[in-house]
C-alpha cells in the first residue's frame, strides 16, 4: 500500500483515504499502541535526527534529537514507576517547551500514566482549579512556579532541575510500552468554555491516528518538512497539531519558549529554514505589526492558521510576505479538526476567508434552527455527523455554491483573543470576588491586532479612574492567567438584564457593534 504521505493532491486525498491507510502510517494497532513510541522511539534509530527546535525568548536555540528524547523519556517512565505511579494516574507538568517538557510528557505516556500539560502563566486559582479537577499524583514544574503549585496535599510537586535529571541517570534508557489504543493518554484543558472550569478533554492513545488527518490535510505535514508552531503546547493547537502530529510522522517540529516576541518568531523561521508554518491568526498580525518582517529571508512553502478568523489586511500581507496562500483549518478541542484547505495540494483552490472543505471521511453541514440543512450562503450552525448523530459545534457558519465553508461567528459567550479561548463566565466570577465589584459582565470586542479583546462592564461604588481599572485587571490576571483579563473596563451604573434577571450580554455586544 502506498502511504498517504506520498499523496499531496486534493483528488488523491479523496480517492485514497481509508482508516486502514491511516493506521498503516503507524507501528501499533488497536491492541498495542502508544503515543510516545509512535512520536519518539520509532524515529530514534539515527542519533542525529532532530525531533524539535525550541526558540527561547532569551535568544537561545535548543535542539532536541529523537534519540536523546527517547532515552530521557524512558528514564522518566522508569522513575515514575519507582515513585509508585501506576497506569491511569495523572502526571501534570507546567513547563515551557524544553527537553524537560518533552521528557515529562512522553515519559508519562510511555508507562501508561495520563499526561496533563498546564499553561505556564496560570495564576494560583487557574492552576488549582485544574489540579483539583484531574488530581495528578505528580506535578512537574520549574523552580519559579514550585511554591505556587504546592496547593494540594494529594499532589507531589517536582522541580525539573539538574538534580532531577541527575536522578534519572540511574534508570534504563529504554522502556517497554504496554498500552492499548483505547487507554487514556492525555487530558487537554481547553483555554476557556462557558463553564466556570474549562473542560478537560480526555484523549486516548489512538487519538494520534485521527490526528494524522489534520496533519496530512490541515497543516499539510509531510516527511521532509521543517515544521514550526509557535502556539503553547498547553493548548490543543500547540500540543496536538504543533507537537504530536509532526513528530508522529517523523517530522522535525519547532516552537517557542518564554515570553512571546514576533521578532523572535521571525528570526526562528529564518534560522531554522522552516518550510511549513502553522500559527494562530494573531501570530501573523503580530509579525505584520513589527514592520520588520521584510528584512528576514524565508523558505515557507505551506501556511496554516486556526483559532479565530484572520482579517483581510493581515491575510493579504502574510501571503505577500511568504508568497503562499494562508490556509485556515477549523475545529474544536472536543471534535478535532474537520474543515481544512489542504495546504500543498496543487489542485485545491484556497478562497480568502474560507474554512475550506471537510477532511476525508468527515461530513459537515450548516443547519438551521429546525435542524435542516441551510441553502448556500444562509447562516446556520456548523454541525458534524458522528456515529449517526449531528454534533453541534456552537459556531455559526455558511457554505458557498462550491462547497467551501465560512465562519459566521460564535454561537455562545466564548471569547477568542490572540488565539486564546476564554470564558466570559470565568472572568466575571473572578471580578466578582473583588470586594468593590457589585456586578460584572464580560464580552469580546473587536481589536485590530488580537481579533477580539475582553471588555468588562463593572458596577461598583468606587469612582472610575485609571488606578481602579488597573487594580481590577491585575486582580483578574493574578488569579487566572496572564493573558486572561479584561483589557478594557467600563464602570457603569447598571447592567442590562433579561426578564429572568440574568445579565444580557447580547445587549452589550449589540451596543458595542453599533458604537463601532
Amino acid at each position: 500500500m502506498t502511504p498517504l504521505t506520498d499523496y499531496t493532491s486534493y483528488a488523491d486525498a479523496q480517492r485514497h483515504y481509508s482508516m486502514e491507510a491511516v493506521w498503516a502510517l503507524f507501528d501499533g494497532d488497536r491492541q498495542s499502541f502508544n503515543i510516545a513510541h509512535e512520536c519518539v522511539d520509532r524515529h530514534a534509530t539515527d542519533p542525529q535526527r532532530i525531533a524539535a527546535r525550541v526558540a527561547h525568548a532569551d535568544g537561545r536555540d535548543e535542539i532536541i534529537r529523537f534519540a536523546e528524547l527517547s532515552a530521557w523519556s524512558s528514564r522518566f517512565a522508569h522513575w515514575l514507576v519507582a515513585q509508585g505511579v501506576k497506569p491511569g494516574d495523572r502526571v501534570a507538568f507546567m513547563l515551557d517547551p524544553s527537553l524537560a517538557f518533552y521528557t515529562a510528557m512522553f515519559g508519562a505516556m510511555k508507562m501508561g500514566a495520563i499526561s496533563v500539560p498546564l499553561f505556564t502563566l496560570f495564576g494560583p486559582e487557574g492552576l488549582q482549579l485544574r489540579v483539583a479537577d484531574c488530581n495528578p499524583v505528580i506535578l512537574v514544574t520549574n523552580t519559579e512556579k514550585a511554591e505556587m503549585a504546592k496547593g494540594s496535599a494529594d499532589t507531589r510537586v517536582v522541580v525539573a532541575d539538574d538534580a532531577l535529571f541527575d536522578a534519572l541517570k540511574a534508570y534504563p534508557d529504554t522502556f517497554e510500552t504496554n498500552t492499548k489504543a483505547d487507554d487514556l493518554a492525555a487530558f487537554q484543558y481547553t483555554s476557556g468554555t462557558t463553564r466556570e472550569l474549562p473542560a478537560a478533554v480526555k484523549h486516548t492513545h489512538r487519538a494520534i491516528v485521527v490526528l494524522a488527518l489534520a496533519a496530512l490535510y490541515g497543516t499539510g505535514v509531510r516527511p521532509g518538512d521543517d515544521f514550526f508552531c509557535p502556539s503553547s503546547p498547553a493548548w490543543g493547537h500547540g500540543m496536538w497539531h504543533g507537537t504530536l502530529a509532526p513528530l508522529s510522522l517523523g517530522v522535525t517540529t519547532g516552537t517557542m519558549a518564554g515570553k512571546f516576541s514576533a521578532l523572535r518568531l521571525l528570526q526562528a523561521l529564518q534560522d531554522y529554514g522552516i518550510t511549513n508554518l502553522s500559527a494562530a491568526a494573531t501570530h501573523y498580525r503580530m509579525m505584520k505589526a513589527t514592520g520588520e518582517a521584510e528584512r528576514f529571508t524565508f523558505r515557507i512553502q505551506k501556511l496554516s492558521y486556526t483559532g479565530e478568523p484572520i482579517d483581510p489586511a493581515t491575510l493579504e500581507y502574510t501571503e505577500k510576505l511568504f508568497g503562499q496562500s494562508v490556509c485556515s483549518m477549523y475545529g474544536t478541542t472536543e471534535i478535532g479538526v474537520v474543515l481544512v484547505n489542504y495546504p500543498g495540494a496543487p489542485d485545491f483552490t484556497v478562497k480568502p476567508g474560507s474554512l475550506g472543505k471537510a477532511i476525508p471521511g468527515q461530513t459537515v453541514e450548516v443547519h438551521d434552527a429546525s435542524g435542516k440543512p441551510c441553502a448556500p450562503r444562509q447562516v446556520g450552525e456548523l454541525k458534524l455527523l458522528r456515529r449517526g448523530e449531528w454534533v453541534p459545534t456552537k459556531d455559526l457558519g455558511w457554505v458557498d455554491e462550491d462547497g467551501h465553508f465560512y465562519h459566521g461567528g460564535r454561537a455562545d459567550d466564548v471569547i477568542i483573543s490572540a488565539g486564546w479561548t476564554m470564558s466570559a463566565v470565568e472572568i466575571e466570577n473572578v471580578l466578582l470576588k473583588h470586594p468593590d465589584v457589585r456586578e460584572a459582565a464580560v464580552i469580546g470586542v473587536k481589536d485590530q491586532l488580537r481579533g477580539q479583546v475582553v471588555k468588562a462592564f463593572v458596577v461598583s461604588p468606587r469612582p472610575a479612574n485609571d488606578a481602579f481599572v488597573k487594580e481590577l485587571q491585575d486582580f483578574t490576571r493574578e488569579r487566572l492567567s496572564q493573558h486572561e483579563y479584561p483589557r478594557v473596563i467600563a464602570l457603569v451604573d447598571e447592567l442590562p438584564k433579561t426578564p429572568a434577571g440574568k445579565v444580557n450580554r447580547k445587549v452589550l455586544r449589540d451596543r458595542e457593534a453599533a458604537a463601532a
